[in-house]
C-alpha cells in the first residue's frame, strides 16, 4: 500500500488511545514499512518521559536525529522500537522521527510497563 504524505496513526494501550500522524517525508523507508507491517501489537516499555515497543520490521537508521521534541513519535533501529515522546525526555541513542502524537499527551502518562499495544491506520 503506498503511503501518502501523512497517515493517521491509531496507538491502542489497554488503559488509553492515542492518535498519531505518520510523515512520510521525515522518514521514508522507515514511514513506509511500519504501514505496511500495520496492524502489530507489542507489548510497552517506559523508559522516562517515553514509550516504546518492538515492532516487527527490522531497519537501519534513517535521517536520525539524536534529539527530539515532546510528541515526537520515532523508530530506534537497535530496539527495532517504535517510540513515542510523551515529555521532556531524550533518545538513548539516535531515532528515526516519523510523525507526532495528535492526541492528548497527559493521557499518555496512564500508560503501565508490560501494557499491550496495537498500531493501526484510523478510520
Amino acid at each position: 500500500m503506498p503511503l501518502l504524505e501523512k497517515a493517521t496513526l491509531r496507538i491502542s494501550f489497554q488503559s488509553v488511545e492515542a492518535r498519531g500522524e505518520l510523515v512520510r517525508i521525515l522518514a521514508p523507508r522507515t514511514a513506509e514499512r511500519l504501514l505496511e507491517a500495520m496492524p502489530f501489537t507489542s507489548k510497552s516499555f517506559l523508559w522516562k518521559e517515553e514509550i516504546y515497543f518492538e515492532t516487527p520490521v527490522s531497519l537501519c537508521p534513517e535521517k536520525p536525529k539524536p534529539t527530539v521534541h515532546t510528541g515526537d513519535m520515532a523508530y530506534w533501529p537497535p530496539g527495532k522500537a517504535f517510540c513515542i515522546f510523551f515529555g521532556r525526555s531524550q533518545p538513548y541513542s539516535p531515532v528515526n522521527v516519523i510523525g507526532r502524537i495528535t492526541s492528548d499527551l497527559e493521557a499518555l502518562r496512564k500508560v503501565r510497563q508490560g501494557e499491550r499495544v496495537k498500531v493501526s491506520l484510523a478510520d
